[in-house]
């Protein structure tokens, strides 16, 4: 897959995940925010008013450490397709 094809793709699974209504697993919710900021080069720390909330977004970042941005994007693309079986 390009560099193109999988910013595509990508940003369909965004789409995805952003158009849907229902509520996500917190741990489902959680490796998509440490994937997608990773992606994304989002680099700004946790800002939730409490505290345990950053410390399992601040650890799942952590997780996320070792991995490029092509494999964050690739890796958030599986998460979505395996969850709503695309």
């Amino acid at each position: 897959m390009t560099d193109e094809e999988l910013d595509i793709a990508f940003q369909e699974a965004v789409n995805v995940v952003n158009s849907c209504e229902e509520p996500f697993p917190a741990d489902f919710l959680l490796r998509l925010y440490a994937y997608y900021k990773k992606a994304t080069h989002n680099i700004d720390p946790p800002s939730s008013r409490k505290a345990l909330i950053n410390a399992f977004k601040a650890n799942a970042l952590f997780q996320t450490r070792g991995i490029s941005v092509r494999e964050a994007k690739e890796k958030y693309i599986d998460l979505v397709n395996d969850y709503f079986n695309l």
